[in-house]
């Protein structure tokens, strides 16, 4: 049966199947759906405007697992039905959970052509024309074999609002061809430190990032300015900076903000990553087992990595030693591959210039310094006050700061983000930002005191030669240090920078 005879004939599911989905969809009926948080992320607003302002027919949120793209799909429901949206045209559809989805043939277009037939009342193209479209939201829909060319079938024959969740990059990454013009993607990650400051009840400033800002990370006078928010906000940014630097970004660990570290601890490795290697990652395409152990080890190696670039090799050698098996450098990359694919872990890559070949190893950033502390049962501090009462651990607190930087960095979608190897007479850069054809060297240098000098080589390097077309530099520092005497170089601390979101 062809796509578009799966979609205009009569319509039929499994029994159980129905019942699942009038489970998944209490408001059909009258009953509530399960209370929701008072507080919500920004990402809520986030997919509200693109859904109103009709960019696409689908929004994709893709974020790691625990982050919110599941609450924030109910929170968006909920405000729909306050605001008079009838029941009957909101459908909601968790993949992962439905094990009556199996032996049923394009699972997104039978739903869809079941609940327009017996839900809706109406066609969704006849919902359109009288100004009530249908909002269909998919969660985990990466796990869906061929869910980009049914969704492209839909929309493109139907008018209906969509939004996708997702926790794996490249399996969302691989629809995104297909659904070109009809797609607009939002990168979900941990808390940022006004969502933080929200859920602790903190006086909290907006997010200085619009929705939409590529465009200010390449105007100096942008960062200026971010540097100055930080200061006139310092209270706020120090307190929400200190709680973060103790648990992480994941909401569980300040929603209850009341229970002890390692108990939330103990529920992230579970929840989390566990979670991804035993499920999420152990079978490969056409069915081939991964190894557990293997993608254990590697993650472990991860964390001890995290803001380093570790060559291939050197994490075979280990990985070989720890478990007492040959392991190859081309398994370790691809399992490395497979743990960015979950999006716990951003590979950030060596610039590469003017076509030349990229050399160099890639970046490891973790999506938080939490799952760090609970996986490796070793927390470090962030915080200049901590550091100064433990000053043994700066070395690796700026190796997470860096690990920061880039993940969070790596959450403002359309952003170009690459590290800058040291090759030949050319300094390393921590990290270069490219939008269009303009680059941004970013150097982080966390230690209590910085050498104008010495702490800005790489920085002053890259932007002296024309080729690499940036006309200034970031010095992300651990506290309000003095600006640095060069007009081409705007510094802040990380705790700042981290007020962009």
């Amino acid at each position: 049966m062809s796509s578009q005879d799966s979609l205009f004939t009569d319509s039929w599911l499994p029994p159980q199947l129905v019942a699942d989905l009038r489970d998944l969809n209490p408001w059909w009926e009258g009953d509530l759906m399960p209370p929701q948080p008072r507080t919500r992320r920004h990402l809520v607003a986030q997919i509200r405007r693109r859904l109103d302002a009709e960019i696409a027919p689908i929004i994709v949120v893709r974020g790691p697992r625990q982050v919110g793209k599941t609450t924030a799909q109910f929170q968006i429901i909920a405000d729909l039905l306050d605001e008079g949206v009838p029941p009957t045209s909101i459908l909601r559809v968790q993949f992962e959970e439905l094990a009556s989805l199996q032996r049923v043939e394009d699972p997104i277009l039978a739903i869809s052509r079941w609940f327009e037939r017996k839900i809706t009342g109406a066609r969704f193209n006849a919902l359109a024309r009288d100004g009530q479209k249908a909002y269909l939201f998919f969660d985990e829909i990466q796990n869906l074999d061929g869910w980009h060319a049914q969704l492209k079938f839909l929309v493109d024959h139907a008018s209906v609002k969509v939004v996708v969740t997702g926790s794996s990059a490249l399996r969302i990454e691989r629809g995104r061809d297909s659904l070109a013009g009809r797609i607009n993607t939002i990168e979900a990650g941990v808390l940022s430190l006004t969502e933080i400051g929200a859920l602790r009840e903190l006086d909290t400033p907006k997010p200085f990032l619009q929705d939409n800002g590529l465009r200010f990370l390449i105007d100096k006078n942008f960062w200026r300015e971010l540097r100055a928010h930080g200061e006139d906000n310092t209270g706020f940014r120090n307190e929400a900076f200190r709680h973060f630097s103790e648990r992480g970004g994941y909401p569980i660990v300040h929603k209850q903000k009341d229970v002890e570290w390692a108990v939330l601890a103990d529920q992230l490795n579970e929840t989390v990553i566990q979670r991804v290697i035993q499920h999420d990652l152990r079978v490969g395409d056409r069915g081939r087992k991964r190894d557990p152990q293997l993608l254990e080890e590697l993650f472990r190696l991860a964390c001890r990595y995290a803001g380093q670039t570790p060559t291939v090799s050197m994490l075979a050698d280990e990985a070989r030693l720890s478990l007492g098996a040959n392991i190859g450098s081309q398994r370790v990359t691809h399992y490395l591959r497979f743990l960015g694919e979950t999006l716990l872990l951003r590979l950030i890559p060596p610039l590469e210039i003017r076509l030349k070949r990229k050399r160099g190893s890639s970046k490891l950033c973790l999506v938080d310094h939490g799952l760090r502390a609970s996986w490796l049962q070793e927390q470090i501090p962030l915080t200049s006050e901590a550091l100064s009462e433990r000053p043994e651990l700066t070395t690796l607190a700026g190796h997470l700061a860096e690990s920061i930087f880039g993940a969070t960095a790596s959450t403002i979608h359309g952003l170009d983000i690459a590290h800058f190897p040291e090759r030949g007479i050319d300094r390393e850069v921590d990290f270069i930002l490219t939008v269009g054809a303009q680059r941004v060297p970013v150097e982080i240098k966390y230690q209590r005191r910085i050498d104008p000098l010495r702490d800005t080589l790489g920085i002053r390097s890259f932007l002296e030669k024309s080729v690499n077309n940036a006309a200034f530099g970031l010095l992300i520092t651990q506290d309000d240090s003095e600006e640095v005497d060069d007009p081409r170089i705007v510094s802040m601390p990380l705790s700042t920078f981290m007020l962009l979101r």
